[in-house]
């Protein structure tokens, strides 16, 4: 039978590999980076319900390549998020006396497994994590200011400065950034950063303001590559995570996008606010829409109304 959809609860075509995650291992790590909850499911692809859930063990297995998506987001190797309590199973018993005859046939079936599993690997290698990945919020509202970041990885083999440059949809006004951006201000909508070489990861925090004239149910989308340097050569790459925010009059810390800022999403909100403190976030509303019953686009005076 197929595996069961860990975010749907509904059967899959196909059989997946599964791998038991050590929730307060995913949840340690998260933490001590400072690392939202609201940023891992972005990267991730799942939402911040699913990443608390995991973390607080609720689901016994999960899907390997989430696992290898949440490793990346964590930027930790994935053997560090994994159960280590659990010890494979033991082989059966072989006969005391096993003939020569049947003493072969494991080895030859481990062999032609090898072998096997070597000529996969030839013909689809296993695919590099991104070395920059963006954050974006779902949603946002007309004129609203909204949070941007770029997590950038730096490897052993890109030991140079590492040239980060971030496109802006057509309208969308810079706010302010953390480091500022190279240029000072915006060129041709596209926002530039060199970062000096090194071995620790970067974080690139930026805020942008959505044109008060941007259209409902409209979506609005981002570029971006990163051009990293290794001793006299470069080389360019795409900036990975998700690219496209929907403008509907949903505040964007209401990440599931029902009217209101639950108690789950409040906390996301407020560690990535205190993060980017001086960057124009208004966390006032978002308090304000947490403490009351919900909100509501008010299309004439181009804000949020607050249910009390």
């Amino acid at each position: 039978m197929g595996s069961m959809n860990e975010i749907t609860g509904k059967p899959e075509k196909s059989t997946s590999p599964v791998v038991a995650v050590n929730g307060s291992s995913v949840r340690n790590i998260r933490e001590t980076k400072k690392l939202t909850q609201l940023y891992v499911a972005n990267v991730v692809g799942v939402t911040t319900d699913t990443i608390s859930r995991w973390e607080n063990n609720r689901y016994p297995t999960i899907k390997r390549d989430n696992a290898e998506k949440l490793a990346a987001a964590l930027e930790v190797p994935l053997n560090e998020i994994l159960r280590r309590d659990e010890e494979p199973p033991s082989p059966e018993e072989e006969p005391q006396s096993p003939t020569p005859h049947r003493r072969r046939w494991p080895m030859l079936l481990t062999l032609v497994i090898v072998i096997l599993a070597a000529i996969f690997l030839l013909i689809y290698p296993k695919a590099a994590p991104p070395v920059a990945v963006r954050w974006l919020p779902h949603f946002g509202a007309p004129g609203e200011i909204i949070p941007i970041q770029i997590k950038v990885q730096r490897r052993e083999t890109d030991a140079g400065g590492i040239i980060v440059r971030s496109g802006l949809p057509t309208g969308w006004q810079l706010v302010n950034s953390v480091p500022r951006p190279s240029t000072g201000q915006l060129s041709s909508g596209e926002l530039k950063w060199l970062l000096p070489g090194g071995s620790t990861a970067a974080t690139i925090s930026f805020t942008v303001r959505i044109p008060h004239d941007a259209p409902l149910d409209s979506t609005a989308s981002f570029t971006g590559k990163v051009v990293l340097q290794s001793g006299d050569s470069t080389r360019t790459e795409a900036i990975g995570g998700p690219n496209k925010v929907t403008i509907n009059g949903r505040h964007w810390a209401d990440t599931n996008g029902d009217g209101k800022i639950d108690d789950n999403e409040i906390m996301p909100a407020y560690y990535l606010t205190e993060e980017m403190k001086g960057l124009g976030l208004d966390w006032q509303t978002i308090e304000a829409i947490w403490s009351g019953k919900g909100y509501t686009w008010d299309k004439t005076r181009r804000d949020f109304v607050i249910t009390r």
